[in-house]
């Protein structure tokens, strides 16, 4: 099983895109499971989202408590939180920043994982270019796919695609496109920029 924990703040659509990565893992023929975690319900609040996907049926419940991969779309919350709680070596982190690693003051807490599985990249704003919105998860699911492997690209846009139709869906695929082909050419670089 592979378990996605999603960091964000209340309007960012953490929510969204753990249901979005589900769809993705459903479209592929697999079992996933998308749910959050509020604390207080207002915009602006930190917010926790889970994702799991498994080539078999899924029967826990319970919050990620041991994630295999991050995604944090709000990186104000990277010395207010915990975000690395859980996460094994071996673990895949996706930021959202136009600031490297040492730039953001977590450089030397991730020197234990594999310069591949990090990645920062300014969702934000790829979805201000792209939708006309600073909405960063549709942008993190695309670098999502291309450093973790685990779904396919084409996965991820059909989801973003049903999630939003029309205009909006297209511009969000446009700019997870954007940032998967970032995230693809800067795997083992400490930042890919918009």
């Amino acid at each position: 099983m592979f378990q996605v924990r999603i960091h964000g703040r209340g309007g960012q659509g953490v929510v969204t895109a753990a249901e979005m990565l589900s769809i993705a893992a459903f479209d592929e023929g697999r079992y996933a499971q998308a749910f959050p975690s509020f604390g207080s319900e207002r915009m602006g609040a930190p917010v926790m989202a889970f994702c799991r996907i498994d080539a078999k049926e899924i029967r826990t419940r319970e919050p990620v408590m041991q994630p295999d991969a991050l995604i944090i779309q709000d990186p104000t919350l990277l010395h207010q939180v915990d975000l690395f709680s859980g996460l094994p070596s071996s673990g895949y982190i996706i930021i959202n920043s136009s600031r490297s690693f040492d730039e953001l003051g977590i450089g030397e807490l991730l020197g234990k994982f594999a310069a591949d599985h990090l990645c920062a990249v300014a969702a934000s704003e790829l979805a201000m270019k792209f939708v006309g919105r600073p909405l960063p998860n549709a942008a993190l699911l695309g670098g999502f796919a291309a450093i973790s492997g685990q779904l396919r690209f084409d996965s991820v846009a059909k989801a973003i695609s049903q999630k939003f139709p029309g205009k909006v869906g297209a511009a969000n695929v446009a700019a997870a496109r954007a940032a998967y082909e970032l995230a693809l050419s800067s795997i083992g670089s400490p930042v890919a920029h918009a």
